[in-house]
């Protein structure tokens, strides 16, 4: 393909030096992100005519309109940078974990002096705690934690311990709790639990239980023997769990065993975590982008994001193919894992290779098994897709549902919140919400009115922009997809009322016949239609019912969040316009100089006569008035 004048100006003037370039399209979309050592033959070689390149890259090449590039010092350098690149921006080209989301960790506050017990999606390297993770499940985490409860009951109330307290919670009557709040368990006691439960989420159980054991005898030498039996019962917690974890191999090696299973574009990689040569535990990661891609390279992608978000590196990894970056990947692991060396090698024969295999039946069967659910999905989405098309009398199934709803406080506030669902499935790019701003006093009616309006009129610009060129597409009708196609089927949460305003918008913008449009009371679930006193009752379990439901919740959240938001602003800056001297402008200079109300009121009357706008008169008066 030959590239445009403006990408062979960008190919002339690429450096020979290693760093990351970032593939655009003609709407500015990232699309692709990648790295080289040599940027400049790296880039050069997709526009070269070959029949090297597979059809996915021919693809790419097609949709490249721009290319940015970053110089970096190394090629370690640029594998970082790819990686946050990749999980910053999700280019659609790239091979990537399928969930967007944070992955759950376990987290151990290790810096406080009585260590709690939390689930987080958020690890952080700089506040000393000590994280086990990622998992793919919260529903897991949360098993795996009331596993650990029972066999080490630490602390999960926010009381300050103590060890003075008169009477414990029930948790320490239900043995939940040790209870160092009224000293039945020393804080130094209460440290080496928790560090054996670290050492438990590690896979290393057998020197604690050669430790617990020596206590329980010397316990029951000196006659206490409820403390004797405690740890008897802690024992055999620990050795039912341990009971259950494979022995692998003799050899006391840290493992992750790591290989892949596809069919028909879907690609699903299984991890086996080995600790101390037992299987301890494992996890599925399901990957995306992987059309046309060869195993490698999916493997080679997943072993940079995976660790990318793992809290610890084993000594060891084996892999069921050899990836190309295999050296600068062992580099960057060694420095994940503190300069210790990381093996990451693929196994021939023996224990190790039949891991792999193992390993690969298991991605094999979970595929196979995620498949069919999200056929299942997709069956109860069409299911219900054709009962409403059925039920409302629409000429197809609706494919593009749009939900509005109105939340406010006594009319303070006000926002209309639009979801989407495409094809039963929630499109969450295209939410929008509109603070009301021409109604006053709490009118879901008007409010609804103005919030319709305003899309439609966007809607109309778009049109407007397509039949002038050059002309623009108007103001404020930001041209995307959110407003640029019509609903299959418009549905306002609330009854006659609000669908009367809706009915009213549409024939302002001549849509009546375009746009079918229906109502959902609340009390009843009764679907009302315009010019039609009598509601539509859908069969209780039915799948349209249970769509129209969720789509009503999910425009219900929206619009809940969204007026929370705008009201905490307001009320923020409600008390800085009770102070005399302040108006808007100064009142922004403030907010966007210290962040937020709280900041302000701690500042000085210095740090206030700092921000421009704002004399040392004026700083006395807004530390006076605040405080």
């Amino acid at each position: 393909m030959q590239p445009s004048e403006h990408l062979q100006s960008i190919l002339k003037t690429l450096p020979a030096k290693p760093g990351c370039y970032l593939m655009k399209n003609a709407d500015g979309k990232i699309v692709y992100v990648g790295k080289a050592v040599n940027l400049r033959h790296r880039v050069r070689s997709y526009f070269h005519a070959s029949a090297g390149h597979n059809r996915k890259t021919r693809r790419l090449v097609q949709e490249i309109a721009d290319i940015e590039w970053i110089v970096v010092g190394s090629e370690l350098e640029a594998l970082i940078l790819e990686m946050n690149l990749i999980k910053r921006h999700r280019p659609r080209f790239n091979v990537r974990l399928k969930d967007d989301k944070r992955y759950p960790y376990i987290k151990v506050h290790w810096n406080d002096p009585f260590p709690k017990v939390t689930v987080t999606r958020q690890m952080r390297k700089d506040d000393g705690s000590r994280y086990f993770g990622p998992y793919t499940s919260v529903w897991a985490v949360h098993q795996t934690l009331d596993v650990l409860r029972r066999i080490f009951p630490y602390l999960t109330c926010d009381r300050e311990i103590s060890g003075q307290d008169t009477r414990a919670c029930l948790y320490y009557d239900i043995k939940l709790c040790a209870a160092p709040c009224i000293g039945a368990l020393t804080q130094a006691g209460y440290r080496q639990m928790i560090a054996d439960l670290m050492a438990f989420l590690d896979g290393r159980t057998a020197p604690i239980v050669s430790r617990l054991q020596a206590e329980m005898e010397k316990a029951s030498e000196e006659l206490r023997f409820e403390k004797a039996a405690a740890l008897r019962d802690q024992i055999q917690a620990i050795e039912k769990v341990v009971e259950k974890q494979k022995v692998i191999s003799k050899k006391q090696i840290d493992s992750d065993v790591i290989a892949m299973a596809r069919a028909d574009g879907d690609a699903c990689v299984q991890i086996f975590f080995i600790r101390a040569g037992k299987l301890i535990g494992r996890e599925y990661f399901v990957l995306e982008g992987t059309e046309d891609s060869a195993d490698a390279e999916v493997i080679a992608q997943f072993v940079k994001q995976f660790y990318t978000e793992a809290a610890n590196v084993p000594a060891e990894v084996l892999l069921p193919k050899e990836i190309e970056e295999a050296h600068i990947i062992k580099q960057w692991l060694n420095t994940k894992r503190g300069g210790r060396k990381v093996e990451m090698r693929v196994p021939r024969r023996g224990q190790p290779r039949a891991l792999v295999q193992m390993a690969a039946e298991n991605a094999a069967e979970t595929l196979k098994s995620l498949r069919a659910q999200w056929q299942a999905d997709t069956h109860k989405q069409e299911q219900a897709l054709a009962e409403l098309q059925s039920a409302l009398h629409l000429p197809a199934p609706p494919n593009r549902i749009e939900c509005y709803d109105i939340s406010n406080t006594q009319g303070v506030a006000a926002v209309g919140s639009m979801v989407v669902f495409t094809q039963g499935v929630p499109d969450k790019k295209l939410y929008r919400r509109f603070n009301i701003k021409t109604v006053a006093g709490p009118d879901d009616f008007a409010s609804m009115e103005e919030a319709l309006t305003r899309r439609f009129r966007r809607w109309q610009a778009t049109q407007d922009a397509s039949t002038s060129p050059g002309a623009g597409a108007g103001p404020g009708s930001r041209s995307d997809a959110s407003f640029s196609m019509l609903p299959d089927l418009l549905i306002v949460d609330g009854g006659k009322g609000q669908l009367s305003r809706a009915v009213a918008v549409l024939e302002k913008f001549g849509l009546t016949e375009k746009v079918p449009v229906v109502g959902l009371a609340k009390q009843r679930e009764e679907i009302f239609f315009p010019h039609d006193p009598k509601p539509l009752l859908l069969p209780r379990h039915s799948q349209g019912l249970y769509l129209v439901q969720r789509i009503r919740d999910e425009a219900h959240r929206f619009a809940i969040t969204a007026h929370r938001k705008r009201r905490s602003k307001l009320g923020m800056a409600s008390q800085l316009d009770s102070v005399p001297g302040i108006g808007p402008a100064r009142r922004k200079a403030l907010l966007q100089h210290f962040g937020s109300i709280d900041k302000i009121r701690e500042a000085t009357i210095e740090a206030l006569a700092a921000v421009p706008g704002i004399t040392a008169a004026l700083a006395e008066t807004i530390k006076a008035s605040l405080e």
